[in-house]
Protein backbone atom coordinates (compact mmCIF):
# COMPACT_ATOMS: atom_id res chain seq x y z
CA UNK A 1 0.00 0.00 0.00
CA UNK A 2 1.15 3.12 -0.50
CA UNK A 3 1.08 6.17 1.94
CA UNK A 4 -1.26 8.56 -0.49
CA UNK A 5 -1.93 9.06 -4.38
CA UNK A 6 0.35 8.65 -6.48
CA UNK A 7 0.45 12.02 -8.91
CA UNK A 8 0.99 11.05 -12.60
CA UNK A 9 1.15 13.83 -15.21
CA UNK A 10 0.50 11.92 -18.55
CA UNK A 11 2.38 13.96 -21.41
CA UNK A 12 0.63 13.59 -24.97
CA UNK A 13 -0.44 15.26 -28.08
CA UNK A 14 -1.22 11.46 -29.62
CA UNK A 15 -4.74 12.93 -30.18
CA UNK A 16 -3.93 15.98 -31.91
CA UNK A 17 -3.95 13.83 -35.21
CA UNK A 18 -6.83 11.57 -35.86
CA UNK A 19 -6.05 8.04 -37.43
CA UNK A 20 -2.63 7.18 -35.24
CA UNK A 21 -2.64 4.20 -33.20
CA UNK A 22 -0.09 6.26 -31.15
CA UNK A 23 -3.50 8.09 -30.20
CA UNK A 24 -5.46 5.35 -29.62
CA UNK A 25 -3.07 3.67 -27.04
CA UNK A 26 -2.34 6.79 -25.50
CA UNK A 27 -6.70 7.31 -25.02
CA UNK A 28 -7.37 3.85 -23.89
CA UNK A 29 -4.06 3.89 -21.25
CA UNK A 30 -5.10 7.11 -19.74
CA UNK A 31 -8.57 5.70 -19.17
CA UNK A 32 -7.58 2.50 -18.03
CA UNK A 33 -5.58 4.01 -15.12
CA UNK A 34 -8.26 7.09 -14.26
CA UNK A 35 -11.20 4.69 -13.85
CA UNK A 36 -9.25 1.35 -12.82
CA UNK A 37 -6.87 3.05 -10.48
CA UNK A 38 -8.05 6.21 -8.64
CA UNK A 39 -7.78 4.48 -5.45
CA UNK A 40 -3.95 4.90 -5.52
CA UNK A 41 -3.11 7.51 -8.56
CA UNK A 42 -4.06 11.07 -8.93
CA UNK A 43 -3.69 10.71 -13.06
CA UNK A 44 -3.40 14.79 -14.74
CA UNK A 45 -2.96 15.15 -18.39
CA UNK A 46 -0.27 17.73 -19.81
CA UNK A 47 -0.61 19.41 -16.50
CA UNK A 48 2.08 22.20 -15.23
CA UNK A 49 1.41 20.61 -11.86
CA UNK A 50 4.28 18.84 -10.50
CA UNK A 51 4.08 15.11 -10.59
CA UNK A 52 5.42 12.12 -8.73
CA UNK A 53 5.50 10.55 -12.43
CA UNK A 54 6.12 12.22 -15.38
CA UNK A 55 5.02 9.69 -18.81
CA UNK A 56 5.42 10.61 -21.72
CA UNK A 57 3.57 9.09 -24.51
CA UNK A 58 4.70 11.42 -26.99
CA UNK A 59 8.18 12.79 -27.93
CA UNK A 60 7.36 16.27 -28.50
CA UNK A 61 10.50 18.84 -27.60
CA UNK A 62 8.59 20.21 -24.52
CA UNK A 63 7.76 17.16 -23.64
CA UNK A 64 11.64 16.27 -23.74
CA UNK A 65 12.94 19.63 -21.53
CA UNK A 66 9.90 18.61 -18.93
CA UNK A 67 11.50 15.71 -18.27
CA UNK A 68 15.60 16.86 -18.77
CA UNK A 69 14.79 19.32 -15.96
CA UNK A 70 12.23 17.12 -14.02
CA UNK A 71 13.89 15.52 -10.78
CA UNK A 72 11.20 13.12 -9.83
CA UNK A 73 10.38 9.64 -12.22
CA UNK A 74 10.12 9.83 -15.99
CA UNK A 75 8.59 7.15 -17.87
CA UNK A 76 8.46 7.28 -21.83
CA UNK A 77 6.19 4.92 -23.90
CA UNK A 78 8.35 3.66 -27.32
CA UNK A 79 5.57 3.68 -29.94
CA UNK A 80 7.96 3.05 -32.57
CA UNK A 81 11.83 2.55 -33.23
CA UNK A 82 13.87 4.95 -35.39
CA UNK A 83 13.68 2.20 -38.04
CA UNK A 84 10.62 1.96 -37.73
CA UNK A 85 10.12 5.22 -39.21
CA UNK A 86 11.68 4.04 -43.04
CA UNK A 87 8.67 3.74 -45.32
CA UNK A 88 6.64 6.12 -42.75
CA UNK A 89 7.55 9.69 -43.58
CA UNK A 90 9.71 11.06 -46.23
CA UNK A 91 12.15 13.53 -45.24
CA UNK A 92 16.21 15.17 -46.51
CA UNK A 93 18.34 12.30 -45.24
CA UNK A 94 19.85 15.13 -42.98
CA UNK A 95 16.98 16.03 -41.47
CA UNK A 96 15.98 12.54 -40.91
CA UNK A 97 19.21 11.13 -39.26
CA UNK A 98 19.18 14.01 -36.79
CA UNK A 99 15.20 13.77 -36.18
CA UNK A 100 16.52 9.93 -35.44
CA UNK A 101 19.31 11.22 -33.04
CA UNK A 102 16.72 13.04 -30.99
CA UNK A 103 13.99 10.06 -30.67
CA UNK A 104 17.12 7.81 -29.21
CA UNK A 105 18.15 10.62 -27.08
CA UNK A 106 14.63 11.53 -25.83
CA UNK A 107 14.09 7.58 -25.07
CA UNK A 108 17.37 7.69 -22.91
CA UNK A 109 16.01 10.80 -20.61
CA UNK A 110 13.73 8.67 -19.59
CA UNK A 111 14.03 6.39 -16.22
CA UNK A 112 11.79 3.52 -17.61
CA UNK A 113 10.80 2.76 -20.99
CA UNK A 114 7.64 0.67 -21.39
CA UNK A 115 7.73 -0.76 -24.66
CA UNK A 116 4.05 -2.84 -26.24
CA UNK A 117 6.48 -5.70 -27.59
CA UNK A 118 8.95 -7.66 -26.09
CA UNK A 119 10.58 -8.42 -29.05
CA UNK A 120 11.58 -4.23 -29.39
CA UNK A 121 14.08 -4.78 -26.52
CA UNK A 122 16.81 -5.92 -28.18
CA UNK A 123 16.82 -2.96 -30.42
CA UNK A 124 16.66 -0.86 -27.91
CA UNK A 125 19.53 -2.33 -27.05
CA UNK A 126 21.96 -1.49 -29.43
CA UNK A 127 21.20 2.14 -29.48
CA UNK A 128 22.90 1.90 -25.90
CA UNK A 129 19.84 1.82 -23.61
CA UNK A 130 20.24 -0.77 -20.84
CA UNK A 131 17.27 -3.49 -20.57
CA UNK A 132 16.68 -2.96 -17.06
CA UNK A 133 14.83 0.51 -18.05
CA UNK A 134 12.44 -1.59 -20.04
CA UNK A 135 9.16 -2.93 -19.04
CA UNK A 136 7.09 -4.51 -21.32
CA UNK A 137 3.17 -3.33 -21.07
CA UNK A 138 0.64 -4.41 -23.70
CA UNK A 139 -1.64 -2.25 -25.55
CA UNK A 140 -5.44 -2.74 -24.60
CA UNK A 141 -8.47 -1.79 -25.70
CA UNK A 142 -12.38 -1.54 -24.15
CA UNK A 143 -14.57 -4.25 -24.57
CA UNK A 144 -17.16 -1.21 -24.14
CA UNK A 145 -16.04 0.57 -26.99
CA UNK A 146 -15.33 -2.28 -29.18
CA UNK A 147 -17.85 -4.97 -29.36
CA UNK A 148 -20.08 -6.99 -31.64
CA UNK A 149 -23.65 -5.42 -32.48
CA UNK A 150 -26.68 -7.28 -34.15
CA UNK A 151 -26.75 -8.52 -37.75
CA UNK A 152 -29.79 -5.69 -38.70
CA UNK A 153 -27.27 -2.53 -36.93
CA UNK A 154 -24.25 -4.45 -39.13
CA UNK A 155 -26.43 -4.58 -42.47
CA UNK A 156 -27.00 -0.75 -41.86
CA UNK A 157 -23.97 0.07 -41.43
CA UNK A 158 -22.80 -1.45 -44.67
CA UNK A 159 -25.57 0.25 -46.54
CA UNK A 160 -24.08 3.86 -45.26
CA UNK A 161 -21.01 3.12 -46.68
CA UNK A 162 -22.96 1.36 -50.18
CA UNK A 163 -21.27 -1.90 -49.40
CA UNK A 164 -24.12 -4.76 -50.45
CA UNK A 165 -25.18 -6.44 -47.04
CA UNK A 166 -23.85 -10.02 -48.40
CA UNK A 167 -20.50 -9.01 -49.54
CA UNK A 168 -17.64 -10.44 -47.93
CA UNK A 169 -15.89 -7.47 -46.42
CA UNK A 170 -12.25 -7.51 -45.56
CA UNK A 171 -10.79 -4.33 -44.16
CA UNK A 172 -7.11 -2.47 -43.35
CA UNK A 173 -6.62 0.02 -40.80
CA UNK A 174 -4.13 2.46 -40.39
CA UNK A 175 -2.23 5.63 -41.93
CA UNK A 176 -1.60 5.67 -45.93
CA UNK A 177 1.95 4.77 -45.79
CA UNK A 178 4.07 2.19 -47.50
CA UNK A 179 5.17 0.50 -44.63
CA UNK A 180 1.43 -0.58 -44.07
CA UNK A 181 1.71 -2.71 -47.09
CA UNK A 182 -1.15 -0.53 -48.62
CA UNK A 183 0.21 -1.15 -52.11
CA UNK A 184 -0.28 -4.78 -51.26
CA UNK A 185 -3.99 -4.52 -49.91
CA UNK A 186 -4.62 -2.97 -53.37
CA UNK A 187 -2.60 -5.74 -55.74
CA UNK A 188 -4.57 -8.95 -53.15
CA UNK A 189 -8.21 -7.27 -53.95
CA UNK A 190 -7.06 -7.43 -57.76
CA UNK A 191 -6.74 -11.09 -57.45
CA UNK A 192 -10.24 -11.45 -55.28
CA UNK A 193 -12.72 -9.07 -57.49
CA UNK A 194 -15.63 -11.12 -56.27
CA UNK A 195 -14.85 -9.59 -52.32
CA UNK A 196 -15.34 -6.25 -51.10
CA UNK A 197 -12.24 -4.63 -49.56
CA UNK A 198 -12.11 -1.60 -47.45
CA UNK A 199 -9.43 0.79 -46.21
CA UNK A 200 -9.86 2.79 -43.45
CA UNK A 201 -7.29 5.30 -42.59
CA UNK A 202 -5.48 8.01 -45.00
CA UNK A 203 -2.30 10.69 -44.98
CA UNK A 204 -2.15 11.84 -41.68
CA UNK A 205 1.94 13.29 -42.20
CA UNK A 206 0.20 14.69 -45.55
CA UNK A 207 2.72 15.48 -48.42
CA UNK A 208 5.93 13.91 -46.02
CA UNK A 209 4.28 10.55 -46.04
CA UNK A 210 6.77 7.98 -48.02
CA UNK A 211 5.56 7.21 -51.34
CA UNK A 212 3.00 9.70 -51.35
CA UNK A 213 3.18 10.43 -55.02
CA UNK A 214 2.15 6.55 -55.62
CA UNK A 215 -0.16 6.13 -52.91
CA UNK A 216 -2.40 9.00 -53.52
CA UNK A 217 -2.61 7.89 -57.58
CA UNK A 218 -3.83 4.74 -56.33
CA UNK A 219 -6.33 6.48 -53.05
CA UNK A 220 -7.73 8.57 -55.98
CA UNK A 221 -8.36 5.73 -58.56
CA UNK A 222 -8.64 2.43 -56.77
CA UNK A 223 -10.07 -1.12 -58.71
CA UNK A 224 -13.84 -1.03 -58.39
CA UNK A 225 -14.01 -3.82 -55.33
CA UNK A 226 -11.69 -1.08 -52.67
CA UNK A 227 -13.09 1.57 -51.34
CA UNK A 228 -10.81 4.31 -49.46
CA UNK A 229 -12.93 5.75 -46.49
CA UNK A 230 -10.10 8.35 -45.14
CA UNK A 231 -8.88 9.21 -41.79
CA UNK A 232 -11.99 7.54 -39.86
CA UNK A 233 -12.69 8.93 -36.13
CA UNK A 234 -12.37 6.61 -33.48
CA UNK A 235 -15.59 7.04 -31.77
CA UNK A 236 -16.76 5.44 -35.13
CA UNK A 237 -14.00 2.83 -35.73
CA UNK A 238 -16.41 -0.04 -33.89
CA UNK A 239 -18.95 0.19 -36.99
CA UNK A 240 -15.89 -0.33 -39.38
CA UNK A 241 -15.20 -3.84 -37.02
CA UNK A 242 -19.07 -4.71 -37.25
CA UNK A 243 -19.31 -4.55 -41.05
CA UNK A 244 -16.21 -6.60 -42.03
CA UNK A 245 -15.28 -10.29 -41.73
CA UNK A 246 -11.74 -10.09 -41.74
CA UNK A 247 -8.99 -7.68 -40.89
CA UNK A 248 -6.30 -7.73 -43.62
CA UNK A 249 -2.69 -6.15 -42.64
CA UNK A 250 0.09 -6.53 -44.48
CA UNK A 251 2.54 -4.21 -42.93
CA UNK A 252 5.85 -4.20 -43.24
CA UNK A 253 6.54 -2.98 -39.91
CA UNK A 254 4.55 -2.75 -36.73
CA UNK A 255 5.26 -2.86 -32.40
CA UNK A 256 1.63 -3.66 -31.56
CA UNK A 257 -1.13 -2.38 -33.80
CA UNK A 258 -4.35 -1.22 -32.08
CA UNK A 259 -6.21 -2.06 -34.53
CA UNK A 260 -5.41 -6.06 -34.04
CA UNK A 261 -6.98 -5.63 -30.25
CA UNK A 262 -9.69 -3.46 -31.69
CA UNK A 263 -10.81 -6.30 -34.38
CA UNK A 264 -10.54 -9.42 -31.74
CA UNK A 265 -12.76 -8.06 -29.77
CA UNK A 266 -15.53 -8.40 -32.20
CA UNK A 267 -13.58 -11.93 -32.45
CA UNK A 268 -12.70 -11.39 -36.53
CA UNK A 269 -10.13 -13.39 -37.93
CA UNK A 270 -6.50 -11.94 -38.62
CA UNK A 271 -4.62 -11.80 -42.04
CA UNK A 272 -1.37 -10.66 -41.38
CA UNK A 273 1.94 -10.34 -42.95
CA UNK A 274 4.55 -13.26 -40.98
CA UNK A 275 6.75 -11.35 -38.79
CA UNK A 276 8.49 -12.37 -35.95
CA UNK A 277 7.22 -9.52 -34.10
CA UNK A 278 3.71 -11.15 -33.32
CA UNK A 279 4.36 -14.62 -32.52
CA UNK A 280 5.26 -13.89 -28.94
CA UNK A 281 2.09 -11.26 -28.54
CA UNK A 282 -0.53 -13.17 -30.40
CA UNK A 283 0.38 -16.90 -29.73
CA UNK A 284 0.16 -17.61 -33.39
CA UNK A 285 -3.68 -17.19 -33.13
CA UNK A 286 -3.70 -15.44 -36.64
CA UNK A 287 -3.26 -16.20 -40.12
CA UNK A 288 0.12 -15.07 -41.87
CA UNK A 289 1.52 -14.92 -45.53
CA UNK A 290 4.62 -13.57 -47.12
CA UNK A 291 3.30 -12.72 -50.66
CA UNK A 292 0.02 -11.38 -52.13
CA UNK A 293 -0.75 -14.82 -53.23
CA UNK A 294 -0.81 -16.42 -49.93
CA UNK A 295 -2.80 -13.41 -48.67
CA UNK A 296 -5.41 -13.61 -51.29
CA UNK A 297 -5.49 -17.35 -51.03
CA UNK A 298 -5.97 -17.50 -47.25
CA UNK A 299 -8.96 -14.39 -48.03
CA UNK A 300 -10.37 -16.06 -50.34
CA UNK A 301 -10.16 -19.83 -47.87
CA UNK A 302 -12.32 -17.61 -45.42
CA UNK A 303 -14.87 -16.54 -47.30
CA UNK A 304 -15.59 -19.98 -48.87
CA UNK A 305 -14.73 -22.47 -45.81
CA UNK A 306 -17.33 -21.74 -42.80
CA UNK A 307 -15.28 -24.15 -40.28
CA UNK A 308 -12.42 -22.58 -41.39
CA UNK A 309 -13.77 -18.95 -40.64
CA UNK A 310 -15.09 -19.80 -37.29
CA UNK A 311 -11.85 -21.72 -36.20
CA UNK A 312 -9.94 -18.24 -36.89
CA UNK A 313 -13.28 -16.62 -35.36
CA UNK A 314 -12.16 -18.55 -31.78
CA UNK A 315 -9.03 -17.52 -31.94
CA UNK A 316 -9.43 -13.96 -32.33
CA UNK A 317 -11.80 -14.39 -29.34
CA UNK A 318 -8.99 -16.18 -27.22
CA UNK A 319 -6.74 -12.88 -28.09
CA UNK A 320 -9.49 -10.76 -27.03
CA UNK A 321 -9.57 -12.79 -23.62
CA UNK A 322 -6.20 -12.42 -22.94
CA UNK A 323 -5.40 -9.11 -23.30
CA UNK A 324 -8.40 -8.43 -20.84
CA UNK A 325 -9.13 -5.05 -18.60
CA UNK A 326 -8.27 -6.72 -15.51
CA UNK A 327 -4.93 -8.00 -16.56
CA UNK A 328 -3.65 -5.48 -17.87
CA UNK A 329 -4.73 -2.73 -15.20
CA UNK A 330 -2.57 -4.39 -12.97
CA UNK A 331 0.30 -4.32 -14.16
CA UNK A 332 0.33 -0.91 -14.53
CA UNK A 333 -1.06 -0.43 -11.29
CA UNK A 334 2.29 -2.44 -9.87
CA UNK A 335 4.57 -0.91 -12.25
CA UNK A 336 3.36 2.76 -11.30
CA UNK A 337 3.70 1.75 -7.56
CA UNK A 338 7.32 0.02 -7.82
CA UNK A 339 8.89 3.37 -9.91
CA UNK A 340 7.44 5.64 -7.42
CA UNK A 341 9.15 3.42 -4.17
CA UNK A 342 12.27 3.75 -5.93
CA UNK A 343 11.79 7.32 -6.20
CA UNK A 344 10.97 7.58 -2.75
CA UNK A 345 13.93 5.38 -1.70
CA UNK A 346 16.28 7.08 -3.79
CA UNK A 347 17.24 4.38 -5.87
CA UNK A 348 16.21 6.23 -9.40
CA UNK A 349 18.90 8.71 -7.90
CA UNK A 350 21.33 6.35 -8.29
CA UNK A 351 20.35 4.51 -10.90
CA UNK A 352 20.70 8.31 -13.39
CA UNK A 353 24.36 8.25 -11.98
CA UNK A 354 25.39 5.14 -12.76
CA UNK A 355 23.95 5.50 -16.16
Amino acid sequence: MVEKKICINMLSSADKVEGQGVGSAYLEQVKLVKEGASDIFEVHVNSKKKADIIHAHTIDPQNYLRMKKNKNANVCYVHFLPDTLNGSIELPTMIFNIFKKYVIDFYKTADYLIVVNPIFMKDLEKYGIPKEKMVYIPNYVSKKDFYRKEELQCKEIRKKYGIDEDAFVVIGVGQVQTRKGVLDFIEVAKQLPQIQFVWCGGFSFGKITDGYDELKKMVDNPPKNVKFLGIVPRVEMNDMYNMSDVLFMPSYNELFPMAILESVNLHKPLVLRNLDLYEDILFKKYQCGDTNQKFAELIQRLSQDKEFYDQCSKDSKFISEYYSKENVLQIWRDFYTKVYRELKNGDLSKKRKDI
